[in-house]
């Protein structure tokens, strides 16, 4: 059952900033359209060449499939196929959020290659997708206008001059004055828990009546550097408890949890007939919390001797976020 739990490590909250690298499912690779939305063109970039798949035998053999076996509804059709098309279909869940009214939402890609930016190049990726997601939730808001929040002016300054043709504005969350009236809608990219005092000033800003939407975009408010006490229990209820997480993916190494606004949490296993792909374990209206995991986990652990020598693996690579995981989820 510990197994399980760990599984959970990085996800409940969503987030905190690892320490270092782990093991996951290959999300990704995988056949899929978007959850509820009709699939743009996706442009290739330094993020595409990450996933096997588009040069892979299996790609080549599903296009000489028949339409009709493609047009089959599968457990996973909901997950994308690559980053690129999870930060698309979140921008396109966080606009529907705000077109049904909704003014605080949160999205988390809890996926390794963006949790750890101190690697060649990771910084200058999750800069690229964040525009990605920027020009998808404009797009599909219908041109309303975006102020885009950066953690620091140099920051700010360097993209607002290589992204000349911004549709978007831009600031730091340590500007005088990061957001001005005629912003209609505002995304902190990427808020650290060190700028937390500016992120909780600028929500407090648009809550004035009408209230503005606010989007967290990948936040990192929770550290686990800084330890589990009542600083970080009264973040979870007086702050983040106000926001809905309108997009989450994170893979686990035996599955994955997935939500995209306004469907449900779902969880997701290996398929072990079908490298690459997932089958549904069960769908739920709140976020799965470790609890909920053990049992689900456990009872596939408990009906193959593959899932055990999974769970084995899992309970070797998360056991060290197992406590500080448990204690920030009461």
């Amino acid at each position: 059952m510990a197994c399980a739990a760990a599984a959970c490590t990085n996800m409940a909250g969503g987030y905190l900033t690892p320490r270092s690298p782990h093991h996951h499912s290959s999300l990704f690779n995988k056949p899929s359209n978007t959850c509820g939305f009709t699939e743009k063109f996706i442009s290739k970039s330094i993020t595409r060449a990450k996933f096997d798949k588009f040069q892979g035998q299996e790609s080549l053999e599903q296009e000489l499939q028949p339409k009709e076996s493609q047009e089959v509804e599968e457990d996973d059709s909901c997950l994308p196929s690559d980053l690129e098309g999870a930060v698309r279909q979140s921008g396109q869940a966080s606009a529907e959020f705000v077109s049904s009214g909704g003014t605080r939402a949160i999205v988390e890609l809890l996926i390794p290659q963006l949790q750890f930016l101190d690697d060649e190049g990771a910084q200058a990726e999750l800069w690229e997708l964040s525009k990605i997601f920027l020009d998808t939730l404009i797009e599909e808001t219908g041109g309303q206008r975006v102020k885009a929040v950066f953690p620091d002016a140099g920051a700010a300054a360097l993209l607002k001059y290589q992204w000349k043709d911004a549709a978007f504005g831009f600031s730091s969350l340590g500007d005088r004055k990061p957001v001005n009236s005629e912003d209609e809608i505002v995304v902190m990219v990427v808020p650290d828990y060190q700028m937390l005092e500016y992120v909780e000033r600028i929500a407090s800003d648009l809550s004035d009546d009408p209230p503005r939407p606010l989007i967290m975009w990948n936040p990192r408010l929770i550290s686990e550097d800084v330890g589990v006490g009542i600083n970080v229990r009264r973040l979870r209820r007086d702050f983040l408890s106000k926001f809905t997480i309108v997009y989450s993916m994170k893979p686990l190494p035996s599955g994955a949890v997935f939500r995209c606004y306004p469907g449900s949490w779902k969880v997701f296993y290996d398929d072990a007939e079908r490298p690459n792909r997932y089958l549904l374990a069960k769908e739920q209206i709140r976020r799965p919390d470790i609890e909920d995991l053990e049992i689900i986990f456990g009872g596939l652990q408990d009906n193959t001797e593959k899932g055990r020598s999974l769970f084995d693996q899992a309970a070797g690579i998360f056991s060290s976020f197992n406590r500080f995981m448990k204690v920030i989820s009461r």
